[in-house]
């Protein structure tokens, strides 16, 4: 059997929760989750003002060969996020708006790339939401057999096919498919603390007496004083 495979039917989330995740956005979803799911800063986002949550369409490639990401765009369904993960570390950019065009015909609404990028001016003109490594001009080859639609990493985080990807301005947090229900029930409770905390800051209430953190500084050794 062959190492490299492209998986043509996945499961996905239900698209209420999907788009209910989104709204929430990636910080929300990342610390009611309990803090994971969180990619690393590296990848980032190369617009501002997007926001997308989406099932993952998974891309194993070579780095600088973008032949697997060809082959992906075939198993997109509308409203799917592209993640592609690099067997090693590359630069390469390996996706332009010729590619992000495609994607968008076939109901792509955004990419996820562990490298690079190119042709950003147009891909924002586009309204093609990336999150990527870089911007680079660097063209990729289009010789090597990688996978779609397999299990993959980003730096230290797992990303199945059909888990729930939400992106924004503050990064990209990667939601395990059977778990999105109780993410979003978590962050829903979440979003309401944070209203009733946002109420009593505006009000004017001190975060050292909100959070009770006047006993912390105590036992830190922390004084208060008139003058320096």
């Amino acid at each position: 059997m062959s190492d490299h495979t492209v998986v043509r039917r996945i499961d996905r989330a239900d698209p209420d929760v999907i788009a209910a995740l989104a709204e929430a956005g990636v910080a929300t979803v990342y610390e009611a989750q309990g803090r994971k799911g969180l990619l690393d800063p590296g990848v980032t986002p190369i617009q501002r003002g997007a926001r997308i949550a989406g099932s993952a369409v998974t891309v194993e490639s070579a780095p600088g060969d973008n032949l697997m990401v060809h082959a992906a765009v075939e198993m997109l369904a509308d409203g799917d996020v592209l993640v592609v993960a690099l067997t090693e570390p590359g630069i390469h950019g390996m996706v332009g708006d010729l590619l992000a065009a495609s994607f968008m015909a076939h109901g792509g609404i955004g990419l996820i790339m562990d490298s690079a990028v190119r042709d950003s001016a147009e891909l924002n003109e586009m309204g093609f939401p990336v999150w990527s490594r870089a911007v680079h001009s660097a063209g990729s080859a289009k010789a090597s057999a990688g996978s779609v639609n397999v299990p993959v990493k980003i730096g230290d985080i797992a990303i199945a096919p059909g888990d729930v990807i939400v992106a924004d301005d503050d990064g990209v947090v990667v939601v395990p498919r059977d778990e999105a229900p109780t993410a979003l029930e978590a962050a829903g409770e979440r979003l309401a603390r944070e209203a009733g905390t946002r109420a009593r800051l505006e009000a004017g209430e001190l975060g050292v007496d909100f959070y009770g953190l006047r006993d912390k500084l105590a036992e830190l050794g922390v004084e208060y004083r008139d003058e320096t």
